[in-house]
């Protein structure tokens, strides 16, 4: 019993699928387990793993909200948010060491920028009607215009060095700043959605939103609201990598991640048709698509193969989650026992 309660858990298959990547590691690149202590820094490829999944982890805590409302929620603009906060900061800090604007105005008035961003996105969805995949699409395309006016079309290089502590420079007890950044990101948002009514009302809102109108939720502002904390996320992932990376590139910064994004939500078990949503699984599918990203780096895989793995995993993702699979397991499952009942009763017949 408590196996079957482990296999219906719903961490188990995003940590089943986390674990298989582990395991290639384990058995063809036991480097990738190697940790160097440096200036009471570690390093190392899980390091950057963490490191680097927390991109990925903002934009799947705000885009499980999203697509959890469901009616083909989704917001595949997260790209494009995080090339246009980055480039929101590094045009506030000017190229110069000592900027005129302070490190946290700046990093405000990129995430306001980010917000509004959201707060578009959601008027066209909640407010206009828009289909989500269209709203969300029109700022993908835009967004990536805007970030590169901002920029002059330039990579606008940063060089105020407390902005570096968000990513490249710093570290707490070890570890990079930014894996503190995601974690308090993500405590926040599981204590407000479990503390709160908005966990319910996003699920009921997924499951049925005329029934949730009807029981007097504001379906319009609820969905509203995930658009413009999807942008929040995208905002907060994008000054992260323009700390890493020390600079702001508008044509590339951000590019096809809301793909990363949107499979790490899959990979932790929420539908794609909204309703039921897990927080916790989306994180573990964000540092499975990082883990799995470094580890082909790192035994020489070409980043265009990448790509085809990717859509190998979310083609074998999909088939486990198929309604259709679910129930010709369930089926056979169903018709095993019944045999092994059958088998018992013509045992003891057979006794008497």
């Amino acid at each position: 019993m408590k196996i079957e309660k482990i296999t219906k858990s719903r961490i188990f298959l995003p940590l089943v699928i986390l674990g298989i990547v582990i395991l290639f590691n384990l058995l063809f690149n036991r480097s990738f387990f190697n940790i160097t202590i440096k200036d009471g820094h570690f390093f190392g490829s899980l390091i950057d793993v963490l490191n680097r999944s927390t991109y990925l982890v903002l934009l799947a805590i705000g885009l499980t909200l999203v697509i959890a409302t469901g009616g083909g929620g989704i917001d595949i603009s997260v790209g494009a948010v995080v090339a246009i906060s980055g480039a929101v900061a590094a045009a506030l800090f000017a190229e110069s060491e000592t900027p005129a604007i302070g490190i946290f105005l700046a990093i405000g008035i990129s995430l306001l920028v980010s917000m509004l961003f959201g707060a578009w996105n959601g008027i066209l969805v909640a407010k206009i009607g828009v289909q989500p995949v269209v709203a969300t699409l029109i700022l993908m395309v835009a967004g990536r215009g805007i970030a590169q006016l901002i920029t002059d079309g330039q990579i606008l290089y940063i060089k105020y060095p407390a902005f570096f502590f968000l990513g490249s420079n710093g570290y707490i007890l070890g570890l990079p700043f930014s894996i503190y950044i995601a974690s308090f990101v993500f405590i926040i948002t599981m204590i407000v959605l479990k503390k709160t009514a908005l966990g319910l009302f996003i699920e009921s809102i997924g499951c049925n939103s005329v029934s949730s109108k009807i029981a007097g939720i504001n379906v319009n502002k609820i969905k509203f609201l995930t658009y413009v904390f999807s942008g929040l996320c995208a905002g907060i992932a994008g000054l992260l990598i323009a700390s890493n990376v020390k600079s702001a590139d508008a044509n590339n910064a951000g590019l096809f991640m809301e793909l990363d994004g949107i499979l790490a939500v899959v990979i932790g078990g929420t539908s794609l048709k909204g309703g039921r949503f897990y927080l916790p699984g989306s994180i573990v599918g964000a540092i499975t698509i990082q883990c799995l990203t470094t580890t082909m780096y790192s035994i020489g895989v070409s980043p265009y193969v990448m790509t085809f793995v990717k859509s190998l995993v979310i083609i074998g993702i999909f088939f486990i989650q198929s309604e259709e699979i679910k129930a010709l397991i369930k089926n056979r499952n169903n018709i095993k026992k019944k045999e092994e009942v059958v088998k018992e009763i013509k045992v003891q017949e057979d006794s008497l």
